[in-house]
């Protein structure tokens, strides 16, 4: 690995833990200006961040474990080896709860939340579980990465299926246009934001090698990361925030 591949992931590594600590402070702090029925979804979406924050602390610490600099000034092993299962760990609780809290603010009854909570929360469990022993495998014989990506792929598909097609009657029963968009954009914007993942796990089976695939995944993931996490936590505000601005407008009039 070179000092340059090294140092990218380093500051991407940086720069994710940072923007999941700002984004969790955000949100917390700003739980006090919805409505009590939307506090739930709001602390989730911080929780979502502050867990991704301790694994991304982890990651970035096995990280610079890892390596060492030698008297050529490049990075070397340290025999210490890399854990990336900080990965999963994190995505294994975060990811429910991501689903959890788009459920949260949408028109449903609680029988309706219980149910699509507990199916969206299995599937991208299993769609976890499934994926990570295929991500042990990054050169050599790739075809237990291939399965693992396709039978992966099959909560996936039915987490997206769900989320654009199960849940539009709950979506298009919001009276208020605004807030019907804005739950639309938070659906969209989760599957979009999440198919790069798929992408992000096939880099070896595109070619990419040693150094390259390495940096090139922790890159990825740490991107995609902060688009499915600090972006839709975001979304999540604006939506709780325009709710409790509605209902808060109803009890005047």
């Amino acid at each position: 690995m070179s000092d340059g591949q090294f140092q990218l992931v380093y500051n991407v590594l940086s720069f994710s833990l940072a923007s999941m600590m700002s984004t969790t402070l955000f949100l917390w702090f700003r739980v006090s200006a919805v409505h009590e029925k939307f506090k739930s979804a709001l602390i989730i979406s911080g929780m979502v961040t502050f867990i991704a924050s301790y694994h991304y602390m982890r990651i970035f610490n096995s990280w610079v474990e890892g390596y060492h600099y030698g008297s050529d000034g490049e990075p070397h092993l340290t025999g210490t080896p890399f854990n990336d299962a900080y990965r999963y760990m994190d995505w294994l609780l975060t990811v429910p709860l991501l689903l959890i809290e788009i459920i949260l603010v949408m028109n449903m009854s609680p029988e309706e939340s219980s149910r699509n909570c507990w199916t969206l929360g299995v599937s991208s469990a299993l769609m976890i579980l499934v994926g990570y022993p295929g991500e042990l495998i990054v050169s050599g014989d790739l075809s237990q990465r291939w399965m693992c990506w396709f039978f992966a792929m099959l909560p996936f598909l039915n987490i997206v299926y769900t989320l654009l097609v199960g849940l539009s009657e709950a979506t298009n029963s919001e009276a208020d246009a605004k807030i019907r968009s804005l739950i639309s954009n938070v659906q969209v914007w989760t599957v979009i934001s999440w198919l790069t993942y798929p992408v992000v796990y096939i880099f070896p089976m595109l070619g990419m090698t040693g150094a390259q695939a390495i940096v090139n995944i922790q890159c990825g993931y740490c991107v995609s990361d902060i688009i499915s996490k600090c972006g839709v936590g975001l979304m999540i505000y604006q939506i709780t925030k325009a709710k409790s601005d509605q209902m808060m407008k109803n009890s005047l009039m």
